[in-house]
């Protein structure tokens, strides 16, 4: 009887250590889990800030356009796509630009190229899918602009693209090349197409381009009375950015530095005109066509700021996908007619959310094992008292 009651006392003890084990357990895994999944983009973005633009004269300070640049999305694809893969790196990038939206409220978004990872080879039903997801994660409320510029994933390098998939693309995302607000200029440029063979997708980009210049110039120059500049709607007399997906030309990023540059090893490799960056010719044209105070471009993945004729900068913006880089991040922008600032906001680090879920993943480990031993010290007791009752 004695064995009995013993038993009892220590099953409750037992069952009532059990569910405190699966609680603290629970709640480990949770926590993790809500840190790594939300809390963490919230604390990382919070500390970003949008940049001063230079102090004007005494109330001369005209309204300022905050812009958030980002590229490379890759949203995978049907083909080389792994569904575990699309599910963390795509969950990443929808939880990034969604925190970035309600903290930052930015007034128009640009995204520079490469938007899709496998566009150039998409089916009409996989880009139906591929647009949906697009839809879902970069979904925002209908005072915020979202524009995109076309990379060679998603209509094809030039000897992949065709009509077909050029106007895909521009049925959904636009097919205007220049976008104006509160006084400032943006030139989109379809970069993809300046080959400079004479291909017909290439001379209607570059005819539409030299009439954006005309435009621009005519703005700029003020002569609305001269034949050439007669008619049609007078833009703001700025100088415009210019945004594209790939880089106007330079040898390598043996130039660029900081953190989020190309590693050591590959800043030496010489780059491919007309693959990697533009060509010379190309990059000269957009130079003189357009005259830019600033460029933005993509395609490299990673960052680098060059300076180009005339004293222009050109900032190669980073992937913003964990697939691409261990530190995505992305570029804010401040804008008024005659300045402008930028500063670059980074996102979570892949490493650290890995990190935080292995150390979760460890004290999980250990609070099972401590339980494990205390639960069964009292299955040893009852062991040694049982075998003395059986002496007896």
């Amino acid at each position: 009887m004695a064995v009995t009651r013993w038993l009892r006392r220590h099953s409750f003890c037992l069952s009532r250590r059990k569910r405190s084990l699966l609680l603290k357990l629970t709640v480990v895994a949770l926590a993790s889990f809500l840190f790594c999944e939300f809390l963490i983009y919230y604390l990382v973005i919070f500390w970003c800030r949008w940049p001063e633009v230079g102090t004007p004269a005494p109330g001369k300070r005209g309204p300022v356009l905050k812009a958030m640049f980002l590229a490379d999305t890759h949203l995978l694809g049907e083909i080389t796509g792994h569904w575990l893969d699309k599910l963390r790196r795509e969950w990443q990038m929808e939880r990034a630009f969604q925190t970035a939206l309600w903290l930052l409220q930015p007034e128009v978004v640009f995204i520079l190229g490469d938007v899709f990872d496998e566009g150039k080879w998409s089916s009409s039903k996989a880009w139906e899918e591929e647009m949906a997801r697009f839809r879902q994660m970069f979904r925002h409320p209908g005072h915020v602009q979202l524009k995109v510029v076309a990379g060679n994933h998603d209509i094809g390098f030039h000897y992949e693209m065709s009509p077909y998939k050029v106007r895909r693309f521009e049925e959904v995302f636009s097919s205007d090349r220049l976008f104006s607000w509160k006084g400032v200029n943006f030139v989109m440029v379809n970069s993809v197409a300046l080959e400079g063979d004479g291909c017909g997708i290439c001379s209607e980009v570059e005819a539409e381009l030299t009439e954006v210049s005309r435009r621009l110039n005519c703005s700029r120059e003020q002569v609305p009375g001269s034949g050439q500049c007669a008619g049609g709607q007078q833009l703001p007399a700025s100088a415009p950015i210019l945004l594209q997906h790939y880089p106007l030309y330079r040898a390598s990023d043996a130039n660029c530095s900081g953190e989020d540059a190309a590693p050591p090893e590959e800043r030496n490799i010489p780059f491919q005109e007309k693959y990697d960056v533009l060509s010379r010719e190309a990059s000269q044209k957009l130079l003189w066509w357009f005259r830019p105070r600033l460029i933005l471009s993509g395609h490299t993945h990673s960052a680098c700021e060059v300076l180009h004729r005339g004293g222009v900068p050109e900032i190669s913006v980073p992937s913003f996908s964990w697939r691409n880089r261990n530190n995505p991040s992305f570029i804010m922008g401040s804008f008024t007619p005659r300045d402008h600032a930028l500063s670059k906001c980074f996102l979570p680090l892949e490493g650290t959310v890995l990190s935080t879920y292995c150390a979760a993943a460890g004290l999980l480990v250990v609070l099972t094992f401590a339980r494990l031993e205390c639960l069964t010290s009292p299955f040893l007791s009852v062991w040694t008292l049982l075998r003395m009752h059986m002496a007896r």
